[in-house]
C-alpha cells in the first residue's frame, strides 16, 4: 500500500544549551537577558530550562506556535518578549511569573487569553497588539500596577470594561479596532475619577490635623492674595487721580 505523503510544518532551527548561553547578555542595567530572537525556532528549547535563573527572555521573532509549560520554572524573570511568532494561546502556568513586569504578546495569531493574567500582579507593560482578540479576560482588571496596554489591530467592537478597574493606567492603545462609536472611548474609561466625601468625624486624628492646617494655609493664601489685589487697586486709583490732575493742570494753562 502506497504510503501518503504528510504535510509538513516549519521544522525550525535547534538549539544546543551552549549556543543558548552564549546568547546570555548582561543589559545596562545589570539583568542578564536570555535573547533567542531571529533564531528560526519553531519550538521553545527544553534545554534552556538550565538558565532559569535569567532575568529577562526574549523569544520573538520566531516560529513558535507553542509556549510549553516549563515556562513557569522562570520565576525571576521581569521582561518575557514573545512577540512575531505564531502563538495561538498562552498557558495557565504564566501565572506563576509573579515577578512578571513586562510582558510582549504583540503581533500573534492569540483569540483568547487565560484568566491567570490576572495574577501577574507586578506586571505595567501588557502588549496584546496584532492578534485577533474580542475581549478580555475580567481578571485583566486586578492587574493594579499596569501603566500601558496595547490593544491595537485586534477585533474588539468596545471598550473592555475590566480597564476601568485599573487606576494606574496611563496609556491605552485601541487603534484600529472596530469599535462602535455609541461605545465609551478609552480617553473616558482612563479619566474617570472616584471622589468620595467623608465628615470630620471619619477622619483619623493625623489627618484630621492635616485638613486643619490646609484649611488655615488656604485661608491665609487668600486674605493675603486679596489684600495685595484691593492694595493694587488702590495704587491703581491714587495713580489715575493725579493722572487726571495733570491733563487737567496742563489743559488750563
Amino acid at each position: 500500500m502506497a504510503k501518503g505523503r504528510k504535510s509538513r510544518s516549519p521544522k525550525g532551527k535547534t538549539v544546543t544549551l551552549k549556543m543558548a548561553q552564549n546568547c546570555t547578555k548582561m543589559t545596562l542595567d545589570g539583568k542578564r537577558r536570555l535573547d533567542l530572537s531571529f533564531k528560526e525556532l519553531a519550538t521553545v528549547p527544553k534545554c534552556i530550562q538550565k538558565l532559569c535563573s535569567v532575568d529577562e527572555l526574549d523569544l520573538s521573532r520566531n516560529l513558535i506556535r507553542e509556549i510549553p509549560n516549563f515556562i513557569e520554572n522562570f520565576a525571576n524573570i521581569t521582561v518575557l518578549d514573545l512577540h512575531s511568532n505564531y502563538l495561538e494561546g498562552i498557558p495557565v502556568t504564566i501565572g506563576r511569573l509573579h515577578n512578571l513586569q513586562v510582558l510582549n504578546l504583540c503581533n500573534n495569531r492569540l483569540t483568547s487569553l487565560p484568566s491567570e493574567l490576572g495574577l501577574l500582579k507586578k506586571l505595567h507593560t501588557l502588549n496584546l497588539g496584532l492578534n485577533q482578540l474580542e475581549s478580555l479576560p475580567g481578571s485583566i482588571g486586578a492587574l493594579k500596577e499596569l501603566r500601558h496596554i496595547g490593544l491595537s489591530d485586534n477585533l474588539f467592537t468596545r471598550v473592555p470594561a475590566c480597564l476601568s478597574r485599573m487606576n494606574k493606567l496611563e496609556k491605552v492603545n485601541l487603534d484600529r479596532n472596530p469599535i462602535s462609536e455609541s461605545t465609551p472611548s478609552c480617553e473616558s474609561v482612563m479619566t474617570t475619577k472616584r471622589l468620595y466625601l467623608v465628615t470630620e468625624n471619619c477622619l483619623c486624628e493625623d489627618c484630621l490635623s492635616r485638613y486643619q492646617f490646609f484649611l488655615t494655609s488656604l485661608s491665609s493664601a487668600l486674605v493675603c492674595a486679596h489684600k495685595q489685589s484691593t492694595g493694587s487697586e488702590a495704587q491703581n486709583v491714587r495713580k489715575n487721580r493725579g493722572l487726571r490732575r495733570s491733563l487737567f493742570t496742563t489743559s488750563l494753562s
